[in-house]
């Protein structure tokens, strides 16, 4: 991971953690008595974890409206089918904050006039961290994608919202957490796209689980999130909601092309390494009439088998990226600027429409993985934005956050799957529905007298 982004999450950090200081604190436990001194009256040392678990949830009705008059015994949240017990609920509407579980305000003595007081906002704005991917975003998108952060920066970033900006690749683009919008407006005249064209990827060098500049460019891309994401476990209480603007994601694209098994006359056939090969290859044959096949070529048969589990290694990544930012109960909101992607490439990419239509849905795939498993909305294969960012603001901006201490069982399980179910059937919610404990840390053992 480039060195540069550590300063940017660390201010991003403080900056939060400043503004979350008028957060409502959530209830702590009551610690339990010291173990005795003398190890020989001490028992084995079995430790639970006493976390306090949040999650944002989006009630809606059938009209797609938020539903802010939930009260915490409309809600059972469910943890590996065990139910959790409420111990922290907040509501927000519109920016403004209610506690429906804060207790009534006590009665002013009798014969005594006080002004009614003032409720305090417990949360204040909402946290936004946009990611460029500029490394999969196509260069002539370019003025696409510039337009679309135009438009976030009209309808999406608010007065009070915190929010900070960050690329993957030769866009540079570095803006510490900051509540100035004009800061996003200056960025945007730096994004530009360097995504690798088709035929490159097809005629580029191959790797252990293929072409190695895509695995390269991925791991860029994630290993910047996780370190956002990493920080974002220690921000409590504030809506926190990650824009990933990109193309989306393949470890091993056009197979066929780049393996040389299609038809060598094919209009579509672009490896000029593979045309290379097949050539030597059917030359070298001579009068034997025993011409190239690539389906018993050796190294043709060693490239498959180290592809094999390409999109297996993808979804593993993809599903570490979910998993810190279920920890940080942050939500991801896709987006994909190529808009309705029809079934022909370009017309100067000489690419074969099936292989296109593949690396398409692929790509498309793994932004709505990073976008459903952390409760967001991926927003592929459409050209209304504007519509788009609108849901984006809706359920950022209304929205519940509850929290409850783990009653799970099994304190060994890491990874807790949760389900939350509404008294009122007829009602839709939307939230994370896992997440995994961090192990924890280890202590060196006093070492024993024999």
């Amino acid at each position: 991971m480039n060195v540069k982004y550590h300063g940017f999450w660390a201010a991003a950090l403080n900056v939060a953690l400043v503004a979350s200081l008028s957060a409502q604190a959530p209830p702590t436990p009551t610690p339990a008595a010291p173990p005795p001194q003398n190890p020989a009256q001490r028992g084995p040392d079995f430790r639970a974890r006493v976390d306090l678990i949040t999650n944002d949830i989006v009630v809606r009705d059938a009209k797609g409206n938020f539903v802010p008059d939930l009260r915490p015994e409309d809600i059972q949240v469910y943890e590996d089918g065990v139910l959790q017990e409420l111990v922290s609920m907040t509501v927000v509407t519109g920016g403004r904050v209610y506690n429906p579980m804060a207790p009534p305000s006590a009665t002013a003595p009798e014969g005594i006039i006080l002004p009614k007081r003032r409720t305090v906002s417990d949360v204040s704005g909402r946290i936004f961290l946009f990611f460029v991917d500029d490394q999969h975003l196509q260069f002539g998108n370019t003025a696409r994608v510039r337009q679309l952060f135009q438009k976030i920066s009209k309808e999406l970033v608010h007065d009070g919202d915190l929010f900070g900006i960050v690329s993957s690749g030769p866009s540079s683009i570095q803006v510490d957490m900051t509540y100035d919008k004009t800061q996003l407006d200056q960025a945007v005249n730096k994004m530009t796209g360097n995504e690798l064209k088709p035929t490159e990827i097809i005629n580029s060098s191959g790797g252990p689980g293929g072409p190695s500049e895509i695995r390269y460019r991925a791991h860029v891309a994630f290993d910047t999130m996780l370190d956002g994401l990493k920080n974002l476990e220690q921000v409590h209480n504030r809506r926190k909601a990650l824009v990933w603007v990109s193309d989306g994601y393949d470890f091993a694209p056009f197979k066929e092309a780049r393996y040389g098994t299609m038809d060598p006359n094919s209009p579509f056939e672009q490896n000029q390494f593979a045309q290379q090969r097949n050539q030597a290859a059917n030359s070298s044959a001579g009068d034997t009439g025993q011409k190239f096949d690539p389906n018993t070529d050796p190294d043709v048969i060693q490239q498959r088998q180290q592809e094999e589990f390409a999109d297996a290694d993808l979804s593993r990544e993809l599903y570490e990226v979910t998993q810190a930012a279920n920890r940080a109960n942050t939500t991801i909101y896709t987006i994909d600027p190529r808009g309705l992607v029809g079934p022909l490439p370009d017309l100067d990419e000489n690419v074969d429409p099936q292989q296109w239509s593949e690396f398409i849905r692929k790509s498309q795939d793994s932004l709505r993985t990073l976008a459903e498993e952390t409760g967001g909305v991926p927003v592929v294969n459409t050209n209304d934005f504007t519509k788009a960012l609108k849901r984006i603001d809706a359920e950022t901006s209304d929205y519940y956050v509850i929290g409850y201490y783990s009653k799970n069982p099994d304190i060994l399980k890491r990874r807790r799957t949760i389900d939350i179910r509404l008294g009122r059937p007829w009602l839709s919610v939307n939230f994370r529905k896992e997440y995994v404990l961090k192990p924890l840390p280890k202590t060196n053992a006093p070492a024993t007298k024999p």
